[in-house]
C-alpha cells in the first residue's frame, strides 16, 4: 500500500498524527504550568504543514496560536511576552518542585539545572521586533 509513495505514506500515517499528539500536549500546556505550551504548538504546526493543510490553516487562524505560528514560520521568532510567560512559568513551577516536592539535593540540583537549560533555551530564541509582535 505504501510502496508506490513511501512519502505520501509517511505523511499520512505519522505526520498527521503527530500534529495531533503535539496539539494535545500544547493544549494541556495552557493549564500546567509544567507542559510548555509553545515548543508542541510550533511542532504541531510544523507536522500538519507537512500533512494536512486544512489543520495547518485551523491552527494559523487561531486567535491563541496563529499569531505566534505565524511569527515563528515567517521571521523564526517569538514574542517577548511569550518568552516572559516561558521563563516565569518554568521559574514558578520548578521553584515550587524544588522548594516544596523534593527532598533530595541531588534531585533539587537536577531539577535547576533543567530549569536553566529550559529558561537559556527559551531565551536564546530571537525575538520578534516590537512592530512584528502580534
Amino acid at each position: 500500500m505504501c510502496v508506490t509513495n513511501a512519502g505520501h505514506c509517511l505523511k499520512s500515517t505519522l505526520y498527521k498524527p503527530l500534529g495531533f499528539l503535539f496539539l494535545l500536549l500544547g493544549l494541556l500546556g495552557i493549564p500546567l504550568p509544567v507542559l510548555p505550551s509553545t515548543p508542541f504548538i510550533l511542532l504541531s504546526a510544523w507536522f500538519f504543514a507537512r500533512s494536512s493543510d486544512k489543520w495547518h490553516q485551523r491552527l494559523l487562524q487561531s486567535e491563541l496560536f496563529g499569531p505566534m505560528i505565524h511569527n515563528w514560520e515567517s521571521n523564526r521568532c517569538i514574542t517577548r511576552r511569550s518568552k516572559a510567560v516561558a521563563v516565569l512559568a518554568m521559574l514558578v513551577a520548578g521553584g515550587a518542585s524544588i522548594g516544596l516536592a523534593m527532598e533530595s539535593v541531588e534531585m533539587r540540583l537536577l531539577t535547576a539545572a533543567l530549569l536553566a537549560i529550559g529558561c537559556t533555551t527559551v531565551l536564546s530564541i530571537k525575538s520578534c521586533p516590537e512592530n512584528r509582535e502580534q
